[in-house]
């Protein structure tokens, strides 16, 4: 029987799972990106056994290292959310009400936000570390391409907020690496699309995010653009 590209794919994936500690390394990621060193305090893997898994997991594309936009010393190991799809995980998350929290709550936050709302039904807040004066204008544009509407949005102050729901997600490397990973949030590390500035940077937040919340919460969600 001839195999298909699709399945050989399939075959990589599960044969990079088949190894507990790298199951549990996934399921970590999906949750929350991690830099190297906190998979080693989660894992109690020496950092030349983590990096073997790592390696493995990297080849058969599920995940991806990038350097961290806040500190270039630290690094973040990413899941790749679009190979999950392959393999139909359980969520990880349910549909509850969310903040998203980036270092000026002018894009990614806000874009997080409105979709979790659009994607989900439940409410969303976002707000900043160094708030903004205004959601910038390359985020409202790409939000309104996604059938999201961001014109009256305002920058909000993480410290105005009063009490925190029950998942609390950064999508800023700065904002996690400041506030988030001494409390253990979720983390996103998603690039900021405004040091870019392009509309194909925007986009591509959007489609980032809306990828991690289709994952989180194991939601059939479409992809934007896909028939």
């Amino acid at each position: 029987m001839a195999t298909t590209s699709n399945t050989e794919d399939r075959a990589k994936l599960h044969s990079a799972l088949g190894d507990p500690l790298r199951l549990a390394i996934v399921d970590e990621l999906m949750i929350s990106d991690r830099a190297p060193v906190e998979l080693q305090a989660l894992t109690g893997l020496e950092s030349n056994l983590l990096a073997h898994h790592l390696d493995i997991l990297e080849r058969a594309g599920l995940i991806m290292r990038s350097t961290s936009s806040g500190d270039g010393r630290r690094r973040y190991v990413r899941l790749i959310t679009e190979a999950l799809d392959l393999l139909h995980p359980n969520p990880t998350m349910t549909p509850s009400n969310v903040l998203f929290i980036c270092s000026m709550n002018s894009a990614r936050s806000q874009i997080a936000a409105a979709l979790w709302t659009q994607c989900t039904g439940s409410p969303a807040q976002s707000a900043g570390t160094h708030p903004a004066a205004q959601v910038h204008p390359g985020a409202v544009a790409a939000a309104q391409r996604a059938g999201l509407d961001l014109r009256t949005a305002i920058p909000h102050a993480l410290d105005d907020v009063k009490q925190f729901p029950p998942i609390v997600i950064t999508v800023c490397d700065q904002a996690h690496e400041e506030i988030g990973a001494a409390r253990q949030w979720p983390h996103w590390s998603i690039p900021d699309p405004v040091l870019a500035n392009t509309k194909g940077a925007f986009d591509q937040a959007v489609s980032e995010i809306r990828a991690r919340i289709r994952t989180s919460v194991g939601l059939n969600i479409k992809p934007e653009g896909a028939p």
